[in-house]
């Protein structure tokens, strides 16, 4: 009898965690996909100040001439690559971290805190990057080559009759040097501005505040998180964007064509604009469905 209820306690507690892990998923999911799918504009303008550093010198130029030469319409290309792809991507980074996290602190303890939150996102972010790379490489080609396709349903079969399926990932590597220091610094520095928040200058522990006092960390916490780990990825953006539009061929190549320093600061003001409060959007939409589920 007592096996029994043994047994019973355990399949409770898998199940509690499955459903914990699906729900953390399901809301990495919505808040990634809703917030990206908002910046599309703004994503269209990096993308154009990248490839074609020249032509769109500044934000401003860039929108002005963009709007001149193709319409209004031109700022919402890729949306649905953005929507769907980095929907997945959100859905697994955040539903995997909590896994990763889990698993990893039972190995490490608590006294490895910085290490765990390390190691739990870029295990979640390899895969999250393997589900969104193919979404990225029809976003960015829509984007820049508005003859390429109109967006996803057509995107995907025309790349695919064009380059095989090697088109798709052809930006892995550079994305996973984008995302995976992104990511790592993100989580860690939002974990420990929690923290810090908590400790230092709420002074109460979380679960002693409110809803709206939770919230509120979690928005400063977010918005910390965003500003460090754009300035850490921004140089891998580059190459992303100069491989998919083939402006150079291979990482070397793209590197040398964009110059060391550019690699820091071409578009990096727009990208910190755009991905600070973004990450602060999703972490706030993200706690919020947690918040509101009791979790």
């Amino acid at each position: 009898m007592e096996d029994e209820g043994i047994l019973r306690m355990r399949v409770e507690s898998k199940a509690a965690a499955a459903g914990y892990y699906g729900l953390c998923a399901v809301s990495g999911m919505l808040s990634a996909g809703a917030t990206h799918l908002a910046i599309t504009p703004f994503d269209v303008l990096k993308v154009h100040m990248q490839v074609n550093p020249i032509k769109y010198n500044s934000i401003y130029s860039c929108f002005i001439t963009l709007l001149r030469e193709q319409g209004p319409s031109t700022f919402w290309r890729g949306w649905a690559s953005k929507f769907f792809g980095y929907g997945v991507q959100g859905g697994c980074r955040f539903g995997l971290y909590e896994y990763f996290k889990a698993l990893y602190s039972n190995v490490l303890g608590d006294r490895n805190r910085s290490l765990v939150f390390s190691m739990s996102s870029a295990s979640a972010e390899v895969l999250a990057n393997l589900a969104l790379c193919p979404f990225e490489a029809i976003k960015v080609r829509v984007q820049a080559q508005p003859h390429f396709a109109r967006g996803l349903l057509d995107g995907f079969p025309k790349l695919y009759a064009s380059e095989g399926l090697s088109g798709f990932y052809r930006g892995l590597i550079p994305l996973w040097g984008r995302n995976l220091p992104f990511s790592m610094v993100m989580f860690s520095t939002f974990e420990h501005s929690v923290d810090f928040l908590y400790r230092k200058v709420v002074q109460r522990r979380k679960e002693d505040c409110s809803r709206v006092q939770q919230l509120g960390v979690t928005c400063l916490a977010g918005y910390a998180a965003g500003s460090v780990g754009s300035f850490i990825s921004n140089p891998a953006d580059n190459i992303v964007a100069s491989l998919y539009n083939k402006e150079a061929a291979n990482v070397k190549l793209a590197i040398k064509k964009i110059g060391l320093s550019n690699l820091f600061t071409r578009s990096l003001s727009l990208r910190i604009m755009l991905v600070g409060p973004v990450v602060t959007l999703q972490w706030l939409f993200y706690d919020t469905i947690k918040v509101l589920s009791g979790l």
